[in-house]
């Protein structure tokens, strides 16, 4: 199991790193929700749902439904595998780099991006896990770090102007 790396970093304010994401794309600005429903992908679905409500049972519910419908293993294989995958970043960055503090968003970015490269049958890396990474990393950075969250639903919340999007924060639901 490799983890892809360029050799270049970006380094945020906390002092974490992590690979340039320049010239990869952009998944977490794309309308991931609409690209759920369009493609009846409940995965992307989800995501796309957490990224402009905020609600985490969304990412957790994400995870599990990758897990148990898309890789043949049991969770708790999937888990050790995560681990290991754990340990390979560790090598690569450091001990407690992910937890200094990342912007959400690179999360979300890197989390889809994996998903949709296993999704196509890309092998270059193991991206079942990478998207597992990224997405128990935003779930952590989310309860943990709450000043790195960056997205769509924490600047329409933290808009005075806007009390009419914070009421609605809470009724969001993906599953329709």
């Amino acid at each position: 199991m490799e983890i892809k790396d360029s050799g270049r970093r970006r380094t945020f304010e906390t002092g974490a790193v992590r690979d340039i994401a320049e010239g990869k794309g952009r998944c977490d600005v794309m309308p991931l929700f609409d690209i759920g429903n369009t493609f009846d992908d409940n995965i992307l679905r989800l995501i796309g749902s957490y990224v402009e409500c905020g609600n985490l049972s969304n990412l957790e519910l994400a995870a599990r439904l990758f897990v148990e419908s898309e890789l043949t293993e049991n969770t708790h294989d999937v888990l050790l595998d995560l681990s290991i995958f754990y340990e390979k970043g560790l090598i690569k960055y450091g001990e407690g780099n992910w937890t200094l503090g990342i912007p959400l968003h690179c999360f979300i970015d890197s989390g889809v991006r994996h998903y949709l490269k296993h999704m196509a049958g890309k092998t270059d890396e193991p991206h079942d896990l990478a998207f597992l990474w990224n997405i128990f990393g935003a779930m952590w950075t989310h309860r943990n770090k709450p000043e790195m969250i960056d997205l769509p639903f924490i600047r329409r919340a933290n808009n005075d102007s806007d009390t009419e999007c914070r009421g609605e924060l809470d009724k969001c639901d993906p599953m329709r």
